[in-house]
């Protein structure tokens, strides 16, 4: 009967070897997806370069394949990535206290606005593009549903989608550009503009 020879390495170092490859795994795929959103948020898609991603992470763009199979499998991988660690910030917005609410926005939209604006810019010609373009469309309009709730409690279902749809454009991206970019107001002026629209729809009747 053949004998199972048993590991000469120690289970505790077995453990420490597997704990440890298994955090380098982890911080590498930190870097690419911080490495991959730095340039698609920054660069049209079309000139995003895997290679450069992979440099400026540290490894080849064989171990960044490896990992993500595509192009558009690394940016929609990005993009959650991303996206959750602003869902953090963005859902600590408080109910109801809305110059609170349009500081939360206007912070996200101060650190990352362009890169926003640059992805909504490619939509209809990336369609990995539209699809995640589309989902932060979704969560913005669920966040202004919450957030600005006592705006809506007690209208009648129309009325309610339309204080709503009002209330996500006044917090959009797009009014954010209009005001600090294009009309170059300072932040506090840009932001009293949007609360004072909000705060209007709490003296209107339905």
């Amino acid at each position: 009967m053949t004998k199972i020879k048993k590991s000469s390495v120690p289970r505790k170092e077995r453990t420490y070897r597997m704990t440890a490859r298994a955090d380098a795994a982890a911080a590498t795929g930190e870097r690419l997806l911080a490495a991959a959103w730095k340039h698609f948020g920054t660069r049209p898609y079309e000139e995003v370069r895997l290679r450069e991603i992979a440099a400026d992470a540290l490894v080849t763009e064989q171990t960044l394949l490896a990992r993500f199979h595509s192009k558009d499998e690394l940016l929609t991988a990005a993009y959650r990535w991303w996206a959750m660690s602003e869902k953090s910030r963005r859902d600590a917005a408080p109910v109801g206290r809305f110059p609170e609410a349009v500081a939360n926005v206007f912070d996200h939209y101060e650190a990352h606005g362009t890169a926003i604006l640059r992805m909504l810019s490619q939509e209809d010609r990336i369609p990995a593009v539209h699809y995640l373009t589309d989902r932060g469309r979704d969560y913005h309009r669920d966040w202004a549903g919450r957030v600005f709730q006592p705006l809506l409690a007690g209208l009648q279902r129309a009325s309610s989608e339309r204080r709503l749809t009002a209330l996500v454009i006044a917090t959009d991206v797009l009014v954010w550009k209009l005001l600090r970019l294009d009309m170059q107001l300072s932040r506090p002026q840009a932001e009293k503009t949007v609360v004072e629209m909000i705060e209007s729809y709490s003296r209107r009747s339905s």
